[in-house]
């Protein structure tokens, strides 16, 4: 495969195929073996991630590349492989987070800073002998209006901090996917998230221009425009599909070759609806498809359980998500096909 930003860049978003968030942190991870009642040590860890990187019709027909964590990307399989090649073989990219995470902003109650950049350099050079050819930084950007969150200082300093990711990114030939998270948590109607991300994006793009990153070798990862969690309401996959598209409209280059959702605590089914009604507006100038976390491995999760002998049942729901997904990302995806599973 070439090795061009370009190429990488494309394929990630090619032909509905999307990315596996399979970067949780192990505190993370935890949290979600806690609901099902497994020990999250590195075997169990790497047993379950393994079998999601084995569902050969998942990941060769609707997975083009996966987000490791610095754990995953050195372990091996049970028999020995890395799990690296294993996703290579299954014609998948590997990828890698490299962000430290979200960490108060100095003297700015209620925002976040995701630190990272020290060292990431010599990190980024170790990542890509390691098989990465993309990575993900993710900023995390809060609303609560009633306290002026976000700050213009947050926006600032997380955009700029992204822009100086990327720049390292594809100096070390990695493809850097772009993660301003607008998150959902909020009280906020779903035009103050419009706002939020139109501020966010437009930032964005100044400081991704300033940094001489070539935007045809990026993805953007973005929230979509909803309404927050707490505030009580459900928008239909209709709206969040007209603000979404309008919000892209007014500030993503049109040189930028895709755009891949995070699902951001919609659930399942939520999360294939909107994409599916984004791409059934088109046609967009870029690809618009998924990098889902618990979105594809919530079902895959409770199936597998932690036990041996579930995994073809784990493998089965993860490949059924993953092909939703697909569908939705080429907007021919209907709710039916969730029944008749």
């Amino acid at each position: 495969m070439s090795e061009r930003l370009e190429d990488i860049a494309a394929a990630i978003v090619a032909n509905g195929k999307g990315l596996l968030a399979a970067d949780e942190s192990s505190g993370t991870i935890k949290k979600r073996f806690d609901v099902i009642g497994v020990e999250s040590t590195p075997d169990s860890r790497r047993d379950y991630r393994e079998m999601m990187f084995r569902a050969k019709d998942a990941m060769a027909k609707y997975i083009s590349g996966v987000i490791l964590y610095d754990e995953t990307i050195r372990q091996k399989a049970a028999d020995g492989t890395p799990l690296v090649d294993i996703i290579k073989a299954a014609g998948a990219i590997p990828g890698i987070k490299v962000d430290a995470g979200a960490k108060p902003l100095a003297g700015f109650p209620g925002d976040t800073i995701t630190e990272g950049l020290d060292g990431l350099r010599e990190r980024l050079a170790d990542y890509y002998k390691l098989g990465a050819r993309f990575a993900k930084w993710r900023a995390v950007i809060d609303i609560d209006t009633g306290k002026g969150v976000p700050s213009v200082n947050s926006i600032n300093s997380n955009t700029h901090a992204l822009a100086r990711y990327a720049a390292l990114c594809q100096e070390a030939g990695i493809v850097p996917i772009v993660e301003p998270e607008v998150l959902m948590d909020g009280a906020h109607d779903i035009d103050t998230c419009f706002e939020v991300s139109k501020a966010t994006l437009i930032k964005l793009y100044d400081e991704l221009h300033a940094a001489g990153v070539v935007l045809e070798g990026t993805i953007l990862k973005p929230n979509m425009v909803l309404s927050g969690k707490k505030s009580g309401t459900v928008d239909s996959p209709e709206q969040v599909a007209e603000k979404t598209i309008k919000l892209f409209r007014e500030t993503v280059p049109a040189a930028v070759p895709g755009i891949a959702f995070l699902s951001g605590g919609q659930d399942d089914e939520e999360a294939t609806a909107n994409l599916n009604a984004i791409n059934a507006i088109g046609p967009h100038p870029w690809k618009l498809t998924f990098s889902y976390g618990r979105a594809l491995q919530a079902a895959p999760q409770k199936a597998w359980s932690g036990k041996a002998s579930n995994i073809a049942a784990g493998q089965a729901a993860f490949t059924h998500r993953a092909h939703m997904n697909h569908l939705a990302a080429l907007g021919k995806w209907k709710a039916s096909l969730e029944q008749a599973a």
